[in-house]
């Protein structure tokens, strides 16, 4: 059974950052693609950032500031968001497929608010 754990959520103040860390049972090797949703209320889940083997792929709303990277000997996919806006505001979720398989986190909320 594939599990993904998330940490690193929380409150931050709008122009702050925060890592997010997904920790993956078993090795990275086994996924085709890995990433980080969020869902706002009221708005359908939307893509933040895609790695898919060393090619990364973002949202159009993370470019720029977000950055997404991986640890095959941890097992981890971080999430490192830097000048933080209201707007990031939501539940981010880690995602993993495996040749068509998708697995979620329960993902962790991060709120950007003075």
């Amino acid at each position: 059974q594939v599990q993904l754990v998330e940490s690193g959520g929380g409150l931050v103040q709008p122009g702050g950052s925060l890592r997010l860390s997904c920790v993956v049972s078993g090795s990275l090797f086994d996924f085709n693609a890995m990433g980080w949703y969020r869902q706002t209320p009221g708005k359908q889940r939307e893509l933040v950032a895609l790695i898919i083997g060393g090619t990364t792929n973002y949202g159009d709303s993370a470019k720029g500031r977000f950055t997404i990277s991986r640890d095959n000997a941890k097992s981890t996919v971080v999430l490192q968001m830097s000048s933080l806006k209201p707007e990031d505001t939501g539940v981010y979720s880690c995602y993993a497929d495996q040749l068509g398989r998708v697995y979620w986190g329960q993902g962790t909320q991060v709120t950007v608010s003075s």
